[in-house]
């Protein structure tokens, strides 16, 4: 909302000599978020006048333009000649000219320049050259009488006027008005406040006939004028404020209505009364109804649309946008005015279906003043009799009544707790008042107690319970008055051991290489289908911030793919990613459960039922590799990530958890069959690790040999505190053993089984070297050789005795696998 200091000025009692500076910090300490403070004439410099058009030949050229060949008085002693592109004026039109050494917004520099065969000396400016606003169609054409030449445009244009632009919060609707904004003006500067007054006649029914058949409508009041002048211009002052708070001129009817609206937050339309069939009627659409909008565009309507009709059926999408059919025109005479009040969901719901967002509808979705529209009525009246010769007719109807807001109960001394300094019931009542509340004492107080009863204004329908009060006692008080006292902590033991088992294994992926990041959790069916085929259905959200990922994620997959894709685009083709988060596996067979009412807290009963049917949420860690594992170098060419990188990657996290992990050849999708691992921990798998099947790979885009891990951390037990091993003083004994045993054993069950056999004096077990040749070994067999390292702790080793425990773990091996030693 943007909003000139002067018109402010005239509602509040600004003190003498504050800058639009000072103010916009006044703003901002109570809350507002002051964008920018700002002058028209900020990004202009240089001699910019306005200039009379004393000729203006038409020349057509060889390109298919037609420019104008201008003559123009700037106040000077002689006419400038100007060439120009636009036809929209005419001789003796007033315009503003940027004369050479002027600079425009963007650091355009005007200089004199020959150009279709003149030499043009100057430019006429239009509103987009002049940072006004994005309106390019033609140059800005002042009004007769507005300046004379040579006199100085910014000051004819108000543009040395300070403007404030404030970002207005979706529960400050009230705020997208100078009535709302010079309440909060007051309220900060601690000073009086004028409200927006107007005649306002007693309804008789008489201006239209309207009938509300909706209860998405609780308010509709209409007026009508006659015999309005359509060629009557907009008052230069009007199009000034219009312009400075980002507005183009239409038409004066228009142009008021838009005025009234920026003035009071009410949005009002006019309907051209000629053009209107029978009584006003507010419904909602039926299926298959049109109505071409007031941006021409033709659009089917649903039957959740809340609309404005008569007899030829929908003349407006109602708090949205007109209908063209009843717009008002060049030649509109008599109008009838309408202010109505709308549900904020309805408008909120018509705003997305139709893509369609309007200054009209971005005011009824954050609330407007239902008690109003009459004044804004009244002044809409007002100004067009005054400034269009029309006259008001018909008197004035008003249809339905809205409720008026519940009192709520406040504690005086709640905002003083809340705020953590002292709050004074008269300062409580004060500020309560600065924001329009009515205060007094509950039934039965004298009106001393601590317990107060507070009604709510009607333009504030986000006051509705005491902490909704509080915050606007605590932000008028001061939140800079708010002492900075950090709370002490609690004594504790620190982390718990899940927080410690994820920091660690983040931690550790991190110091393997990796690169953590964070996803949505949101994912398409597509990508599910591609990326968790066996997870199960997906939960379905309602109301998805994006149509094409409706649901919640059942893998961690489907995010590390889309980080990936994002950075191979990029260049970045080497990756090694990993993210920990929940997933979200729905329940079989779960019955939705009955929604509670929003009147009341839900009871015990009602949130446990919505507990048991919420889907389970695992937390999961995942990982994603492309690319070369090490770089290409002097030492050699790169290696690209492979399936062993994967479940290393698997290996690294069990290994933070100081867990035993081991590994089990599967199929399963979505990875290469012969090239995934099932991960396993206590004999339960937990996981799987590998290279991506093909097909996905070259479904997504992804480089080849795509790899990925994920398993489930909430399977992990919580680590018990590290025990430091014994360290001996005494010499190993290295032994290496290679073992021949049938192909389709895997070397893991072979390892686990020489470690469990070799009894307590083997210190480690390493699998060094894979082999196979059917001519040397035979068919079906493969050679895997082992370095065994034995240790005792308290006397030096002899070989003998490594021999031995060596030779007993082969024998297990032998019966257990098949295995033989090779020779």
């Amino acid at each position: 909302m943007r909003a000139p200091v002067s018109w402010l000025a005239e509602h509040v009692a600004l003190p003498k000599g504050i800058t639009g500076r000072q103010l916009a910090d006044a703003l901002i300490r109570v809350g507002l978020e002051v964008e920018r403070v700002e002058s028209g004439a900020d990004d202009l410099t240089g001699p910019i006048v306005v200039g009379r058009v004393l000729s203006a030949a038409d020349e057509p050229q060889k390109n298919g333009k037609t420019i104008r060949w201008c003559s123009v008085d700037v106040g000077e002693d002689e006419p400038r000649g100007i060439v120009c592109g636009a036809h929209n004026f005419a001789v003796g039109d007033l315009v503003v000219v940027s004369l050479p050494g002027a600079v425009l917004p963007g650091g355009f520099a005007i200089a004199a320049r020959k150009t279709y065969g003149h030499v043009s000396d100057g430019m006429i400016c239009s509103v987009r050259e002049l940072g006004m606003g994005e309106d390019h169609a033609g140059i800005l054409v002042l009004p007769a009488g507005a300046a004379k030449p040579g006199d100085d445009a910014l000051d004819a244009l108000g543009l040395r006027e300070t403007v404030l632009d404030i970002a207005v919060t979706t529960d400050r609707g009230y705020c997208l008005s100078i009535r709302g904004l010079a309440r909060e003006c007051a309220a900060a500067l601690g000073v009086g406040f004028t409200d927006i007054t107007a005649d306002v006649p007693a309804p008789d029914g008489g201006a239209y006939e309207v009938r509300v058949g909706d209860p998405g409508c609780d308010r509709f009041a209409a007026r009508a004028v006659v015999g309005l002048d359509p060629a009557a211009p907009t008052p230069e002052w009007m199009l000034r404020r219009l312009r400075q708070c980002g507005m183009r001129s239409i038409s004066l009817a228009v142009d008021v209505t838009n005025y009234v609206m920026l003035e009071t937050g009410q949005p009002l339309h006019a309907f051209d009364r000629a053009k209107l069939r029978g009584p006003i009627v507010v419904r909602r659409a039926r299926s298959g109804e049109t109505l071409t909008t007031l941006d021409g565009v033709t659009r089917t309507l649903s039957p959740d649309d809340l609309v404005v009709t008569d007899a030829s059926g929908p003349i407006a999408l109602a708090g949205v946008m007109g209908g063209a059919a009843t717009e008002i025109g060049e030649h509109t005479t008599d109008i009838v005015l309408e202010a109505a009040h709308w549900a904020p969901s309805s408008i909120s719901r018509t705003v997305r279906r139709h893509r369609l967002p309007s200054e009209a509808a971005r005011r009824f979705e954050r609330g407007v003043d239902p008690e109003i529209a009459d004044v804004a009525l009244a002044r809409c009246v007002e100004l067009l009799t005054a400034h269009g010769g029309a006259q008001s007719v018909g008197g004035h109807t008003v249809v339905g009544t809205p409720a008026a807001a519940p009192a709520i109960q406040l504690d005086a001394r709640l905002p003083g707790r809340v705020a953590g300094m002292a709050i004074a019931r008269p300062d409580v009542i004060a500020h309560l008042h600065a924001v329009g509340c009515a205060v007094g004492g509950v039934d039965g107080d004298d009106g001393d107690g601590d317990l107060l009863r507070v009604q709510p204004p009607p333009w504030r329908p986000d006051l509705l319970i005491p902490a909704d009060l509080v915050e606007e006692v605590v932000r008028l008080a001061g939140y800079d008055k708010l002492p900075s006292i950090l709370p002490s902590a609690p004594a504790g033991a620190g982390l718990t051991g899940r927080q410690q088992l994820l920091r660690g294994v983040t931690r550790a992926l991190a110091g393997a290489g990796f690169t953590e990041v964070l996803s949505f959790p949101f994912v398409s069916p597509a990508a599910r289908a591609q990326l968790a085929p066996s997870a199960g259905p997906a939960a379905v959200l309602v109301n998805p911030i994006s149509a094409d990922e409706p649901e919640l994620r059942t893998s961690l997959l489907p995010g590390l793919v889309a980080v990936a894709l994002r950075n191979i685009g990029r260049g970045n083709r080497d990756l090694a990613v990993f993210e920990t988060g929940l997933v979200f596996l729905p329940k079989p067979a779960a019955t939705p459960a009955p929604l509670p009412g929003v009147g009341h807290r839900p009871t015990e009963t009602e949130i446990a039922a919505l507990d048991a049917r919420l889907p389970d949420q695992p937390r999961r860690i995942a990982a994603v590799l492309c690319g070369a594992a090490d770089p290409a170098g002097w030492w050699g060419p790169a290696r690209p990530s492979d399936w062993a990188d994967a479940i290393e990657a698997a290996r690294v996290v069990a290994r933070a958890a100081r867990t035993q992990l081991t590994t089990r050849p599967v199929d399963t999708a979505p990875w290469h069959p012969g090239r995934c691992a099932a991960l396993v921990v206590d004999e339960r798998v937990i996981g799987h690790a590998g290279e991506l099947h093909p097909r996905v790979v070259a479904a997504l885009g992804l480089p080849e040999r795509t790899c990925a891990m994920e398993l489930d951390l909430d399977v992990l037990p919580t680590p018990q505190p590290a025990v430091a091993p014994s360290i001996s003083g005494y010499p190993p004994v290295l032994l290496d053993v290679a073992l021949v045993v049938p192909s389709d054993v895997p070397a893991a069950e072979v390892e686990r089984t020489l470690h469990d056999a070799a009894g307590p004096l083997l210190e480690s077990i390493n699998l060094f070297d894979v082999y196979a040749d059917a001519d040397r070994l035979g068919d079906g067999v493969r050679s895997l050789a082992f370095a065994l390292r034995f240790r005792a702790a308290d006397r030096t080793m002899t070989v003998d005795e490594a021999t031995a425990a060596r030779d007993a773990a082969v024998s297990v091996a032998a019966d257990r696998h098949g295995a033989t030693l090779r020779s």
